[in-house]
Formats: structure tokens, C-alpha cells, sequence
């Protein structure tokens, strides 16, 4: 049939249909809105009906509302396509509009289309309109006939006479007059006859609630309502809460705090009166049964309601409201008949926080109320002021249950519910009858929830400590905290033996989630937990089972696993990891007082090794131990808790236990199962070994957070296997603990530093995976997108999308020896032809594509050339800051000719080689390049061109160049370095003394002599002044037994045997760039390359005697010392060039403690430290200087400790770098003199404090630098600036009396570091 309907109007039968067809497209999706669990999700439901649902098309309604579309709106889409398709009037849009995007956007824009839009929304508002009221009369018809059958088949007293016909007031809201409010208010008086108040209450439920609560007779409603909440009669009090319960529903807070406020007057009321009391022991009391229960267990089930809803809103009403529903419910709440008036196997009251306990057992309504600061304070506020007794009733309550447990482990009592009862606190809707036992314990639970919740804020914190009945001492945070631990102790386990029961309601499962929640929050952990009596008291069993006596636990596993749990939640706090490493007041045996610390460990090394007689092998699961190796973890995953757990060798430990594991994983392999099969007990015990086994390998993995910790790693030679589960782990994206914050990015840092770490990293796949994500990112893009919008060209040099791939590169190849393991002697392909599709998948892949482009077949390669190649740029300089790494790139791929030669392509007329510099991007990145390579010199000896153009007529006014010399603009100009001898009170000391082997105390008053002259003319220290005070420093303490550690140096060589030494290449290069640096500084002459190259000769020749000639796999320690020796270098400057004067400078300082930390080529693969140690490659200047580095910087600087672990950058990483090359490009000449100065005359841990000071000095740029996710390359990338030796050396001297006893006390022990 052809509706009627135009495009401006609906007839009224047009609303009668669609109200039909309506209700039968509700219908239809009937069961779906139902299962929703909130209104919200149903709403979400009908939103995307048409994405979910297959007939939505199908529906008569929205066929309907289909054809109204094509009828309204259908003459203007034609004219819009029309005048779209011709392509007259305006452009269809902004380039990238379809016709269709055209078409419909006109046509939304049209009036046509805004008429139709309002038609249709006053339309489906009566409709919606009609059909509610039209449900609310069929509800209200439904239940007239229940009550008037139900009135009929009881008594026949009375009937209803509030009928459709005869009512006043039909079943819609309609408007009501003050005198009928006033009138039913009369009939609701309670000495009126029960039908004519029945008959009231239902006409005031067919009443708007707002214009019952707004009329001048409301007191006298609320009061007549409130003693027919109290009727015995259940028709009544139903009645008068379904009226409160529509109140609730659809009134604003302003109207319905009154309802509640009433409503919880009425049932304190009730519970006055009635005095009701219930059955102590496992009697029970049914709910149904009694009638005066069961009426006060709905009301407090609406009031819990409203009390879990109202914090949605009422935030938007004056703090007024919202103050008198909390104090209301905390007036009823406080409510305690009778209080304490029961003996022993008696009755006892029954209190309204009995009820709400079982209603909402976990305190819902309270957790909501204490999430908001708004309605927060409001609660501290009435506790503290009128409603602490509250608070002392949970908290008495938990006392009482404790107690009852401890005499019920004594034998006098039993207070624990059954299996049956547990559940029952899960108030089961099929539940009617509870005893006495369940109702205390859901009183308990309620308790324990609500001081949970109080434990996190301060304010609650402030309430305590608490005065409670029967206990002498008022209770502390820490003695409520200890009363929790004891009831863990005494129920650990769930009564239910049925695996998949949640355990949530059990003893144990609440202390845990409480404890957990205290944990979290810092301020909280160090109040609560972080206390001497909370660790003895969680500690009490582990020392009972150390010293071999029976713990009093009733499952020592169980209790076991939990105490580790917490103890590792509290090691993960700065605050815990104190009181663990340094409160010794714990007794072991009959030793004097030690740390928890110790004791943990004592106890995870027992049951590693499986040697506590007192626990039972069933006890001593995997799990409790991994609980255990967890705590440690905690530990030693930092550099303090390694310093303390170290001795004892747990590494070691735990790679016994995990080699005795994985030989059992392999021996107990089987068959894959059939699928649908039944696993037989193998299998399980296989999963059970297996999940054992990736315990320990996690655990030893995460001594690499360290770098101490990560030598220790390496010698339990599981390296590589912790690293290929780090890997597994790291590209399923999985978190490395509960725990930590922060991803694995600190870890591969902390192992790509080293050689054996990077090959781990390499045979894992790690390398291949991040140079193809890296590549897929770069020139691939996401595949199988659809591309709506062309992709923006990136307007920074490295995009966004590339960023992240681009630091973890910088992170890996950040050290030489990594570079030597992943580039040494591995020549590029330089292939005559790339596929399109063709994919790197190594490093040296990776620089043949992105950074060597040295041929137009590579060019053509590449998707995004120029994006491409300013990346592999920009890589580039990175990887070039540090000295080492930039020689060998330039002697296996001659990278600064293939720079020159792109440059000189890129002028006007390249066939002649004249005419002017073309510049782009990528010219003026690689000019950076070669002046960064080219140019040594700290902030103020050289002058690095930007990579941005300026505004103005000359944007690049940096000249270009494509052939050396570098242009002089480059390089700063240097003050002379006085060669002369100057008068100073420190070269008149050195002048006066000419035996200094005979006196003693000659090096005290060097050192004061020394910082005297820091601190006022540093200046004074330079030219010859310096190389005098090294030479006689250098020679004092290598001729003193006490300050000498190793053997004296006994170096004679032949000229012959000199001159036959083969200097590598890169030695050879870096020849050239010191001789270069010393020509700037004007100490060097140009004939200066064969005096250094003769002193490099003599330190090679020398220094091989003292290696370790055993074969290695790693190709850092195979070549001997890889890299350039840039202290050679250095001293070779001090001394103005004189070979012989810096060789006997290096002789002697090859027998000090010092030449092991600031000369790196002195301990490569020395025979003064184990054999294992010398193959690793790893030098002291990491596994020593860069672990005291980090453990000061977390104390003295946190904030620059943290930024680092955000950035997923490691301190040691970047101190290896400015040691390695002596500060090269970093500082200036002056300060590295006054650098390896301070060193050899302070002692050798000022290199640590050096390193400190550092750090300091650029928290704000390290801070900066981080926000925008660049602190490794800003580190690498920019010197120093500002930084002078002297303006920190009183900081150094401080922080020398506060760490000297442990730093230098551990550089002592360099001959056996993993002792």
C-alpha cells in the first residue's frame, strides 16, 4: 500500500505505523538487548545493529524509514549528481573528494535535508513517547491483576478500587494537585485501614516523583511513608519501596536524598525497635523465614544500589546533597544496639553492616565513594570528625577474626567457615539460610575491603593508630598490617579443592589483594610495609625453616609462595629495597643481627639445591622456589642489591639448577599429542619442567640489567640461551615482569654493549628482526592498507613511523665491540643489480643500502631515496661519534671518499668539477658528516655546521667542500698551550721535590697541592706543568709497594723488533686524527706521525706480553686491542710529541691500579684477570666503572638514573663511550688533560665521580632530551658544553668520603671481578 506520508509531514496514522513496526523491530532483537549487561551496552547495540546484525536490511522498519530517505531527499542527490558530473558551478572539492563524498556532502548541506531531519525527530519522539507510556500501562494493568488475584485468593479484605476507569490517576504521569497530595497523605496516615493506604500508595505511584517531593505536605508524606516502610504487612512496605525505587531511577539528586535519607532513617529505625538479634556458632538464621529480616534485607539492597549508582552524578549537584547521603549512611552504618552486651555462645545483635556485608560483601559502594577526590574528602572529613567508630568496628573485627584464628589453631576453637559456608558468602541468590560463622566472616570481608580502601590515602592513614576493645596499645598501620599477615598465615589456602573456584573470598586471596594494593602506591608502601616488624613478621617462617625447626604453618607451600609474592612487591619499592639491603636487625641462628637481604637469599640457594629437611618435598614446588628467585631478582636486577647479593654466587645457583633442568627437558621429550587426546602424566610433568626451566633462564636473563651483573651472566655461559628467550618474549611483546615498568629496551642495551652480548643478540635473530622491521618501516610501508589519503611527505629527517627503529639501532651498535662483532672484516655487496623487492637482513646490508648509496643501481633501489639515505645519514653520525667505530667503518668502506665523491656530484657543472654546491637535504646532512669526521675538538675547537637552513638571502652559509683540506671555518682557533714552566705553588712543590720515593707523605701533599690549584688556576695545569706533575706522580707510585698493583713494568725492546710491529689500519687512521687534533692545538707538528706511530709500536709490543694467547670466537678479542689507544694518544700530546718521555709515562702507569680503568688497551684480554673473564671482551671500564656510574647516578641524580630507563639509553653505554676515547670530541683539550690528571693523581674511582659530575652537569639538557625521545643522540652527538673539572672537583671529593670504602674496594678486586 502507497503511504501517505509527504516529505514535510507524517499523518497520524503514518505514527501508528511506525510505532508498530517499532515494536516489532525490538522484538526481533529482543534476546540481544536483554543479554546486555547495561543500559550503555544496549545502546551500543542499537548504534551498530546494522554492522552486527545480517537482516537488519530486512527489518519492515528500517525499510520504512529507507523509502521516507528516497522520497524526501531523492530529487535533490539527482540534481546534486547531476550538477557534480557536468562540473560546473564549483570545484567538487578540496583534490581529493570522490563524486560520492561530493554528492553527499551537498546534499547534508541542504534544506531539503535539515527539513527532513527535524520532521523525523518530533516524529520518532512521539512515537518513542506513545510506546513508553504505552509499556508502562501494560506493566501497570499486569500488576493490578496479580494484586487483585493475589488480594482475592488470600483474605478477600479488600479490593482494588484504583482502576483505570475509576482512579484518579491512570498509570501515566499526569499532572497532580497540592490538595490530592494532601489528600493521600491523609489516607497514609497508619491509623487509616490497610486498603485505603494500599489504595493511596498506589495512586502516589502513578504520581511524577518530583511533584510528590516538591508539595507542601511532603514531611508528612515522608513520615506516613516511612512507618508503612516498617508495616509487617509486606504489600505495604513493597509498595512504598517500589515508589522510593522509581524515585531513584528517574529524579535528580537534589530530589532523591531525600528518598534515601529517609529510607535509611526508617531502617535505622526499624533496627532500633526491633532489636534483632541472630545466632551465634553454625546456627543458622533464614531470611525468608522472618519476614522483619527479609523486609529490612530489600531495603538495604535498594539503598546499595543507589549507593554503587550515585557516584555517577553527583558530582554536578552542591556538595550538600552528596554530604547528606554519606552521613546518612554512615549514621545507620555506625549503628551498634547492644554492642558487646552477648556472652559467648549466645545470641548476638544483628547490625545494618551485617546486611550490607551480605549484599555487597566487597564493599563496592565504598570503593566508588573513595575514588573521587570529590566525595573522598567529604568521607575523611565525617570519619574523622563523627564517624570513627566505623572504622573502629572493621578494624575490630579483624582483630577478633585473627585472634579467633590463632585460637583456633590452638586447638580451643574453630572459627573458619566450611566449604559450604565459604560459598556462601558469595551470596548465592539461591542462599536463604546463613549461620552465624558466615555472617561474621562476610562481616570480616566487608571490613578487611573497606580498611584496604582507607590504607591508600593519607588521610585515611592519619586515622590510625586506633584504640580497639581488649587491646591494651591503641593499633598502628603496622600493627594491622602484621594482624593481616598472621591471618594469611593461619588460612592460606582456599577451603575449595575444586581448581577452577577463584579463591577470591578466601582469607588469604583478601590479605594478598590488600597488600598488593599497598604496594602499588609509593607513599603507601613506605608507611605501611616498609616497617621493621612487617618484613620480621614475613620473614618468621623462612628463618624458622633456615634454622631447621617446624614452621607453624597449615600449608607451608602455599604460605610460602604468598610471603615471597609480597616480599618481592615490597623489594620493588625504593623504600623496601633500603630496608632489605642495609636494616640489619634480623637474627639467623646464633649470628648477630643481619638484613633481609641475606636471609632471602640464604634461604632461595637452599631451596635451589633442594637442602631444607624441615619442608616436605611436596612444599618445595618449583613455584615456591621461583617465588623466592623472584625476590631476589628484585635485588639484583638493581646495582645496589647486586652489590649486597653477590658473594653469595646465586648466579651461579641458578644456572646449576637451570643446566640440571634443561638436561631434564631434553631427556623427557615426547611425542607431539594427538589432538582431542587426553595429556597422560609425561606431558604434564614435561609442561610442569619446561615452564621450570624458562623460570630459571628469566631469572639469569635479568642479571643483564646490570652491568656487573651482566659479566656475571656471561660467565655462566647460559648467555645466549637467556638471550634467545628475551627475544621469544620481546617479539611477542610481552611484559618482563609484574613488576616492571619499562620494557626489555634497558636490557638488549645493557648486552648489546659488550661483544658476547651482541653475537647473543645476532644468533638470536634479533638483529635480522629489527633491520627488517626497520626497513619495512622505511621503504615498505604497512602492507595490505588501504590508502585512503596519500601518505604525507615527512617533513622531519627521520619520520616518526621510523623513529623508534632508528634508537634501537643507535642502542645497538653504540659501542665498538658491537660493531666489530656485527661489521669486522664483512665487505658491502655493492651489487650490479637490486630487486625492488629485495630486503637487507644484516648491518652491513643495511649500510650498503642506506648509507654507502654510491651508484645510481642503489638509488634506483630505493623507494623513498631521499628519506632513505638522510636516515642512513643521520646513522651514520651517530655511529661516527664514537672514534672507534668511525675508524673502522673508514678502513673497511672508505665511507669519507664515498661522501667527497656524492659532494662533488652534486654542484652545477660536475664533469669539470667547478661551479657551486647544489644544496638539499642530503647535501647538507653529508656535509655535516665529513666535517663531524673530519674535525676533532671538544665544544669550543671546532665548529659542526647545522643541518637546517637558515631564513634570509644566504640559507646555508657553511661552505661545502669535496675534496680535503677541510675549509679553516670548521675549525676554532686555539689558544697556545704554555710549554714553559710557570710560576705556581704546585711546580715549585714538584721543583723542591727530588727523592720522592723516601717520603711518605709526599703524594698526601701532592693531592692538596693539586685540588688547591684546581680550585683557584686550574689554567696553571696545562703544557709542562701537567707533564711534569704526571711524570712524578706516575713515578712515585709505581716505585711505592703500597700504591703499586701490578708487577712493575720490565720492557726492553730491540729497534728491530719495534720496527717489524704491523700497525692495523685503523690504528694507522687514528694516527693521522691525533697528529691532526695536535696540529690544531699547535703542540704537533706535521712530522709528528712517525714519533706517534714509534710510540704505538712500543705500547703494542709491550702490552702483548701481558695478553692472554688463548683462541676466542669473539672477533673483538681475536685481533687483539681493535681499537685506536687513545690514552697513548693523549699522553703522547701531554708530552708535546716526546716518544720517549710518554713511553716511560705509560710504562709506569701500566703498574697502577689506574691504567686498568682510564688506559682500555692496557686490560684487553690481560692475563691479570681469569682466563673466562679475558675471553668475555668485556672491559673494567664496564663491568666496574659503569656499574658504580649507574649505582650513583640512581642516588646522587635520580632523575637523570630515571630518564635514562625511559629512554631505554644505559648510563654505562654512554660512559664507555667518553672513556674509551678519553673524552675525544667531547671536552676540551684542557679538560681532558685535567680528566686523566685528577684520575692518576686522586685515585683511579675518581673516573666514577668524573662520570657523575657529568651527568649532573646535563640533568636539564638529559631531561629535555628525553621528552622528545633523543637523549641517545643528543648524548652522542653533542660535547660537552660548559663542563670544567675544577668547578666539580669539592662534588667529586664529596661524593669520594661517601663511596670510596665500596667503589675503590671493588676496582681492588679487578683480578678476580666475579668472586
Amino acid at each position: 500500500m502507497e503511504r501517505t506520508c509527504t516529505m514535510s509531514q507524517f499523518s497520524v496514522e503514518d505514527e501508528v505505523e511506525l510505532q508498530y513496526l517499532l515494536r516489532q523491530l525490538l522484538k526481533s532483537i529482543k534476546d540481544r538487548i536483554s543479554a546486555a549487561p547495561s543500559i550503555e551496552c544496549a545502546e551500543d547495540i542499537l548504534l551498530h545493529l546494522e554492522e552486527t546484525d545480517k537482516n537488519f536490511h530486512n527489518y519492515e522498519f528500517v525499510k520504512y524509514l529507507c523509502q521516507y530517505v528516497e522520497r524526501s531527499l531523492g530529487v535533490v542527490v539527482e540534481a546534486e549528481t547531476e550538477n557534480c558530473a557536468r562540473g560546473d558551478g564549483q570545484a567538487i572539492g578540496s583534490g581529493h573528494d570522490t563524486l560520492i563524498h561530493a554528492v553527499t556532502r551537498r546534499t547534508r548541506e541542504s534544506a531539503e535535508y535539515r527539513e527532513m531531519m527535524q520532521t523525523l525527530k518530533n516524529t520518532m519522539i512521539v512515537v518513542v513517547e506513545s510506546s513508553i507510556n504505552k509499556f508502562e500501562e501494560d506493566q501497570m494493568r499486569k500488576e493490578e491483576m496479580h494484586r487483585e488475584k493475589q488480594h482475592e485468593q488470600s483474605d478477600g479484605h479488600y479490593a482494588d478500587n484504583c482502576s483505570d476507569s475509576d482512579s484518579s490517576f491512570n498509570q501515566s504521569y499526569a499532572f497532580i494537585k497540592q490538595e490530592q497530595l494532601q489528600d493521600l497523605a491523609e489516607k497514609l496516615d497508619c491509623s487509616r485501614p490497610k486498603e485505603v493506604r494500599w489504595e493511596a500508595l498506589q495512586a502516589l505511584c502513578c504520581a511524577p516523583p518530583s511533584d510528590v517531593l516538591s508539595c507542601e505536605s511532603w514531611s508528612s508524606l515522608r513520615r506516613n511513608l516511612s512507618v508503612a516502610l516498617s508495616d509487617p504487612d509486606p504489600d505495604l512496605s513493597d509498595k512504598v519501596l517500589r515508589f522510593f525505587a522509581k524515585t531513584f531511577s528517574s529524579s535528580p539528586l537534589n530530589v532523591t536524598r531525600d528518598i534515601y535519607t529517609s529510607l535509611a532513617k526508617s531502617v535505622e529505625s526499624t533496627f532500633l525497635s526491633h532489636k534483632l538479634r541472630f545466632p551465634t556458632g553454625s546456627a543458622g538464621i533464614d531470611l525468608i523465614d522472618r519476614p522483619d529480616i527479609n523486609r529490612l534485607l530489600k531495603q538495604m539492597r535498594l539503598m546499595n544500589d543507589f549507593q554503587r549508582e550515585v557516584t555517577s552524578f553527583w558530582i554536578r549537584h552542591p556538595e550538600k546533597y552528596m554530604e547528606e547521603v554519606i552521613e546518612s549512611t554512615f549514621s545507620l552504618l555506625s549503628l551498634h544496639p547492644e554492642h558487646g552486651l552477648a556472652s559467648p555462645g549466645t545470641e548476638k545483635p544483628l547490625e545494618p553492616i551485617h546486611l550490607l556485608a551480605l549484599l555487597d560483601i566487597k564493599a563496592t559502594w565504598f570503593k566508588k565513594w573513595m575514588h573521587g577526590y570529590y566525595s573522598r574528602t567529604v568521607v575523611f572529613r565525617l570519619l574523622e570528625r563523627k564517624y570513627k567508630t566505623l572504622i573502629v568496628a572493621a578494624l575490630q573485627q579483624c582483630v577478633h577474626y585473627s585472634d579467633s584464628r590463632e585460637r583456633a589453631t590452638d586447638g580451643t576453637t574453630d572459627q573458619t567457615p566450611s566449604c559450604e559456608q565459604q560459598d556462601t558468602c558469595k551470596c548465592s541468590v539461591q542462599r536463604s539460610v546463613y549461620t552465624g560463622k558466615e555472617l561474621e566472616y562476610a562481616f570480616f570481608v566487608h571490613s578487611l575491603s573497606v580498611l584496604g580502601k582507607l590504607l591508600i590515602y593519607t588521610d585515611g592513614r592519619k586515622l590510625f593508630p586506633i584504640k580497639v576493645r581488649k587491646h591494651k596499645d591503641p593499633v598502628s598501620l603496622t600493627d594491622l598490617v602484621v594482624t593481616l599477615i598472621n591471618i594469611m598465615y593461619q588460612h592460606p589456602q582456599s577451603p575449595h579443592s575444586g581448581a577452577s573456584h577463584t579463591d577470591s573470598l578466601s582469607p588469604s586471596g583478601l590479605v594478598m589483594e590488600v597488600l598488593w594494593m599497598l604496594c602499588e602506591r609509593t607513599d603507601c608502601a613506605a608507611e605501611c610495609l616498609c616497617q621493621t616488624p612487617v618484613v620480621e613478621t614475613l620473614l618468621a617462617p623462612v628463618i624458622a625453616l633456615l634454622n631447621g625447626q617446624q614452621a607453624k604453618l597449615k600449608s607451608p607451600g602455599a604460605t610460602l609462595t604468598h610471603i615471597a609474592d609480597t616480599l618481592a612487591r615490597i623489594a620493588n619499592t625504593e623504600e623496601g629495597l633500603a630496608l632489605f639491603l642495609y636494616e640489619k636487625n634480623l637474627v639467623l641462628a646464633h649470628d648477630e643481627g643481619t638484613s633481609a637481604a641475606h636471609i632471602i637469599v640464604q634461604f632461595t640457594q637452599r631451596l635451589l639445591s633442594q637442602d631444607l629437611p624441615s619442608v616436605g618435598e611436596s612444599e618445595m614446588s618449583p613455584a615456591v622456589c621461583g617465588a623466592f628467585i623472584f625476590v631476589c631478582r628484585q635485588m639484583y636486577n638493581t646495582c645496589e642489591g647486586l652489590q649486597v647479593l653477590r658473594p653469595y654466587g646465586l648466579h651461579d645457583s641458578i644456572a646449576t639448577a637451570w643446566k640440571k633442568t634443561s638436561s631434564l627437558s631434553r631427556n623427557e621429550r615426547v611425542p607431539t599429542p594427538v589432538p582431542g587426546a587426553i595429556a597422560g602424566t609425561s606431558s604434564l610433568e614435561l609442561q610442569t619442567i619446561i615452564i621450570w626451566e624458562e623460570t630459571l633462564l628469566d631469572s639469569l636473563l635479568n642479571f643483564a640489567a646490570t652491568p656487573k651483573g651482566l659479566l656475571l651472566l656471561q660467565q655462566t655461559g647460559a648467555i645466549n640461551e637467556c638471550v634467545s628467550y628475551m627475544f621469544s618474549r620481546f617479539t611477542k611483546k610481552l611484559q618482563v615482569s609484574r613488576c616492571e615498568k619499562f620494557g626489555y629496551g634497558v636490557m638488549v642495551t645493557q648486552v648489546a654493549a659488550t661483544a658476547p652480548g651482541v653475537v647473543a643478540l645476532h644468533s638470536s635473530g634479533f638483529v635480522q628482526a629489527l633491520v627488517v622491521e626497520l626497513w619495512s618501516a622505511l621503504e615498505c610501508g604497512r602492507e595490505d592498507f588501504r590508502v585512503v589519503h596519500p601518505k604525507s611527505t615527512p617533513m622531519d629527517p627521520i619520520d616518526r613511523s621510523c623513529l623508534k627503529s632508528f634508537l634501537s639501532l643507535v642502542n645497538l651498535l653504540s659501542s665498538p665491540q658491537s660493531m666489530w662483532e656485527l661489521l669486522g672484516q664483512q665487505p658491502l655487496a655493492n651489487k650490479a643489480d637490486y630487486t625492488l623487492r629485495e630486503m637487507p637482513t644484516t648491518i652491513p646490508d643495511l649500510i650498503d643500502r642506506l648509507i654507502v648509496v654510491n651508484s645510481d643501481v642503489k638509488i634506483n633501489s630505493l623507494f623513498n631515496y631521499e628519506q632513505s639515505h638522510t636516515f642512513g645519514l643521520r646513522l651514520l653520525s651517530v655511529l661516527c661519534c664514537n672514534l672507534d667505530s668511525f675508524l673502522l667503518l673508514e678502513s673497511q668502506y672508505d665511507i669519507c671518499s664515498t661522501l667527497l665523491r656524492c659532494q662533488g656530484d652534486n654542484i652545477t657543472e660536475p664533469a669539470s668539477g667547478e661551479g657551486e654546491f647544489i644544496i638539499d637535504s642530503l647535501s647538507v646532512e653529508r656535509n655535516h658528516v665529513l666535517v663531524r669526521v673530519s674535525v676533532v675538538g671538544g665544544p669550543s675547537e671546532r665548529r659542526l655546521p647545522p643541518r637546517a637552513l637558515q631564513e634570509g638571502s644566504d640559507p646555508y652559509p657553511w661552505p661545502m667542500f669535496s675534496r680535503y683540506p677541510v675549509p679553516q671555518c670548521y675549525t676554532s682557533d686555539s689558544p697556545n698551550t704554555h710549554r714553559s714552566q710557570q710560576d705556581s705553588e704546585i711546580s715549585a712543590f714538584l721543583a723542591s721535590s727530588k727523592d720522592t720515593d723516601k717520603e711518605e707523605s709526599w703524594m698526601d701533599t701532592c693531592r692538596r697541592e693539586y685540588c688547591n690549584v684546581m680550585t683557584t688556576k686550574p689554567s696553571l695545569l696545562t703544557g709542562t706543568v701537567l707533564a711534569d706533575l704526571l711524570e712524578k706522580v706516575v713515578a712515585h707510585l709505581s716505585n711505592s709497594a703500597t700504591e703499586r698493583f701490578f708487577s712493575p713494568a720490565q720492557y726492553k725492546a730491540e729497534e728491530r723488533s719495534v720496527r717489524s710491529v704491523v700497525l692495523s689500519s685503523i690504528q694507522l687512521l687514528g694516527i693521522q686524527t691525533c697528529v691532526r687534533y695536535g696540529s690544531n692545538l699547535k703542540i704537533l707538528s706535521e712530522d709528528s706521525t712517525e714519533d706517534l706511530t714509534l710510540l704505538l709500536k712500543h705500547t703494542q709490543l709491550f702490552l702483548s706480553t701481558q695478553r692472554d694467547n688463548s683462541s676466542s670466537e669473539l672477533t673483538w678479542v681475536q685481533h687483539g686491542h681493535a681499537a685506536h689507544d687513545w690514552l697513548a694518544a693523549t699522553a703522547f700530546l701531554v708530552m708535546a710529541g716526546d716518544t720517549d718521555r710518554s713511553l716511560c709515562l705509560l710504562l709506569n702507569l701500566s703498574a697502577l691500579l689506574t691504567s686498568a680503568f682510564i688506559w682500555p688497551a692496557r686490560t684487553h684480554a690481560t692475563v691479570h684477570v681469569p682466563v673466562e673473564v679475558a675471553r668475555s671482551g668485556i672491559p673494567p671500564v664496564y663491568w666496574c666503572t659503569g656499574h658504580y656510574v649507574e649505582l650513583l647516578l640512581k642516588a646522587e641524580v635520580p632523575l637523570v638514573h630515571s630518564a635514562f630507563r625511559m629512554s631505554g639509553f644505559t648510563p654505562s653505554q654512554m660512559c664507555l663511550q667518553w672513556l674509551g676515547q678519553c673524552f675525544w670530541n667531547y671536552l676540551d683539550w684542557p679538560e681532558i688533560c685535567h680528566y686523566v690528571s685528577t684520575c692518576v693523581v686522586m685515585g683511579p674511582d675518581y673516573q666514577v665521580y668524573m662520570c657523575v659530575a657529568v651527568l649532573k652537569h646535563l640533568q636539564p639538557d638529559i631531561l629535555q632530551h628525553t621528552q622528545s625521545q633523543e637523549l641517545q643522540v643528543y648524548l652522542k652527538e653533542e660535547p660537552i658544553q660548559g663542563f670544567r673539572v675544577s668547578n666539580y672537583l669539592e662534588y667529586m671529593q664529596r661524593l669520594e668520603r661517601s663511596y670510596r670504602d665500596i667503589v675503590l674496594t671493588d676496582m681492588n678486586n679487578i683480578i678476580n671481578p666475579v668472586a
